[in-house]
């Protein structure tokens, strides 16, 4: 074999090395790029209810597919320690507002915002909407009392607050008036401080009364108030009208007549002669 053969063989297998790997660089580019890029974050590893503390047990990872949800927590130390405000289901991401802020701690106090306040409320089963409400619902609150300087028309019956959020619901053991534990239930709501001095006015003062409401349902009503006098048909009585008294026009006085006295002297003779007023005399 002469020399001017060996080259053109390794030339040609130079050339189809070059091309073997220019193919191999542009295929595998275009299968990376079809390949989505993936990111962990953290999850909920189980169940958590509201108001716990988060521990490295309760959290996992998972790898996320696409761009993080926003306020996504990627480092499980930047969420052990903090307070859960929202119940977190296994599998879930576990996000910023989900959370309370560092130091904040867990429990009820945790899922208060700033500026709010929660108001304890005791009720009974019936009150509490038999058992429905659970944190997170919306429901107004309805007093019923004698209201002040109004006995005649007895109890009546008034919505104090309207589109309440509950906080938690459930039983406490309280001591009755003999010192024996009793189940009461109670039901914490997120008022203002300006609601939350009227709501424990009324529950010292009234009986309360929840009634549930369509959290989609956020416009506020103005019922008037009914008394137990207009349950029975018994409407309060309307003021009397005012009576309308007929004055007679005074009447013209008639002219009064005159009447005047002529006194006639004739030589010894005297006479009198009476003459009305007005008389042609």
């Amino acid at each position: 074999m002469n020399n001017r053969v060996l080259i053109i063989l390794l030339s040609a297998f130079f050339i189809a090395l070059g091309c073997s790997y220019l193919v191999y660089r542009l295929v595998g580019n275009r299968l990376n790029a079809r390949q989505p890029t993936t990111t962990a974050m953290v999850v909920a590893a189980r169940d958590i209810p509201l108001g716990s503390v988060l521990h490295v047990e309760d959290l996992g990872t998972a790898q996320m597919t696409g761009p993080l949800p926003k306020g996504a927590i990627v480092n499980t130390q930047d969420a052990v320690g903090r307070g859960v405000v929202s119940t977190l289901y296994q599998g879930e991401p576990v996000l910023e507002s989900r959370l309370a802020a560092p130091g904040s701690g867990g429990g009820l106090a945790a899922t208060i915002p700033q500026g709010m306040r929660a108001c304890a409320v005791k009720v009974d089963e019936v009150v509490g909407v038999a058992g429905f409400v659970t944190p997170g619902m919306r429901v107004d609150v309805l007093i019923s009392g004698n209201a002040p300087n109004e006995s005649s028309s007895g109890p009546r019956v008034k919505t104090l607050l309207q589109n309440i959020q509950v906080l938690s619901a459930g039983t406490d053991i309280q001591k009755d008036a003999e010192g024996k534990p009793q189940q009461v239930q109670v039901v914490n709501l997120l008022v203002t401080p300006a609601q939350a001095e009227d709501l424990s006015l009324a529950s010292s003062q009234t009986r309360i009364q929840l009634v549930l409401r369509n959290p989609l349902d956020t416009q506020t009503a103005q019922p008037p108030g009914t008394a137990m006098a207009n349950l029975f048909g018994e409407k309060e009585a309307a003021p009397p009208k005012p009576q309308i008294v007929k004055v007679a026009p005074p009447s013209t006085p008639k002219p009064t007549s005159h009447v005047y006295l002529v006194q006639v002297y004739n030589g010894s003779k005297q006479s009198e002669a009476k003459f009305a007023s007005g008389e042609d005399k």
